[in-house]
């Protein structure tokens, strides 16, 4: 696994926590050079939701290392309400946290990616994106990663000419601080959860990362347009 992204470079957003984390940090172990990026606790604190600072950052990254190999587009924020109660705000900041925040980033990446002669971008759908869980006010959230599935479609197409390589991974629940909040505030959701899993376990961001080196690495040359489900088979039934 050393040598699996030996000589490329990466760029992580949401690298400071949860899923974001835990690819950064198998993409180093597998050689890659990584630049990670979050609000805080990153290599750059930028609020990818910022049309003029995520330029700026990619400009930045582009001059010092000349090219981008691998974008992975980890960054998210979701605001869970029933309908009834979520504000037309909460609505446009969801969806703004969930796609513009992909969108804002891989725009901005592109002609560097375009450099690489071979590059990935990972995108992260969800789940969510093909069924609602019941008891889990996620409406904006379902929305907004069933328009990132779709994003990077299209992604994929207009890449190919380029040698660029768009994919999706559909996580089902995994266990990071945000999601352990969630499980602390309804005693009842793991439960939930587990009962429309076929594997009766949650995941945890290594899971994902596992993934995501394999589209990243030259292992997935043929691999574009597709969405990998790991979610322990929940939306298999």
């Amino acid at each position: 696994m050393v040598d699996r992204l030996a000589g490329k470079l990466a760029v992580v957003t949401g690298a400071a926590t949860g899923i974001g984390a835990g690819v950064a940090e198998a993409f180093r172990e597998a050689g890659a050079q990584v630049v990670r990026i979050d609000l805080a606790g990153a290599d750059h604190a930028c609020n990818l939701t910022d049309e003029a600072a995520v330029a700026a950052l990619f400009e930045q990254i582009g001059k010092a290392y000349g090219r981008i190999d691998i974008l992975v587009n980890a960054a998210a924020f979701a605001v869970f309400a029933w309908i009834e109660d979520m504000s037309y705000a909460d609505w446009k900041r969801t969806l703004a946290s969930e796609l513009d925040i992909v969108f804002l980033p891989t725009r901005a990446a592109w002609p560097h990616l375009r450099a690489s002669g071979a590059a990935s971008v990972i995108n992260f759908a969800s789940a969510n994106a093909y069924h609602a869980l019941p008891g889990s006010a996620a409406l904006a959230h379902c929305a907004g990663k069933g328009g990132v599935l779709a994003m990077t479609r299209q992604l994929a197409m207009e890449g190919a000419p380029h040698a660029i390589r768009a994919n999706t991974i559909s996580p089902g629940f995994i266990r990071t601080a945000a999601t352990d909040r969630h499980l602390a505030a309804d005693p009842t959701l793991a439960a939930k959860i587990i009962a429309k899993n076929m594997l009766p376990i949650l995941g945890e961001p290594r899971d994902i990362a596992m993934a995501a080196l394999w589209l990243a690495s030259n292992e997935a040359r043929y691999v574009t347009g597709a969405d990998i489900s790991i979610d322990g088979g929940a939306t298999a039934w």
